[in-house]
């Protein structure tokens, strides 16, 4: 009966050093990236940033992502154009990373609907 005692401790100690090392292992190790998307330990522009600015105009986002899927742009309005056009355009490529033509498009759009629009970057 002594052995089993000591054959469970034995097991109880290699388990929980099990659990150890491999919790260390984990938190040592940098999660993996998509090449060519974000190089690790580049920090992209900050996105809440960028889209808090289309949430502030109500009904904002909602036109954007219609026109996104219908190539349209008749229902943005001007005040989400004057807000568009106002973002960095550093924001673009993070905003719209599966359609750089996107923001190009919109933005020539706006500068019809909102004539001062253009001068922004």
């Amino acid at each position: 009966m002594g052995s089993k005692v000591v054959v469970s401790i034995y097991l109880t100690i290699s388990l929980c050093a099990a659990v150890f090392v491999i919790q260390g292992v984990a938190q040592t190790q940098t999660p993996p990236t998509i090449p060519g998307l974000i190089p690790p330990g580049l920090v992209p522009v900050d996105l809440v940033k960028c889209w808090s600015s289309l949430f502030s105009v109500e009904g904002c986002v909602l036109e954007i992502s219609k026109s996104i899927f219908s190539g349209k742009f008749e229902n943005v309005e001007a005040a989400c154009c004057k807000v568009f056009t106002s973002l960095d355009a550093n924001c673009w490529p993070q905003m719209f990373p599966l359609n750089p033509f996107f923001p190009p498009l919109l933005k020539e759009n706006c500068a019809r609907i909102v004539p001062n629009s253009a001068a922004h970057n």
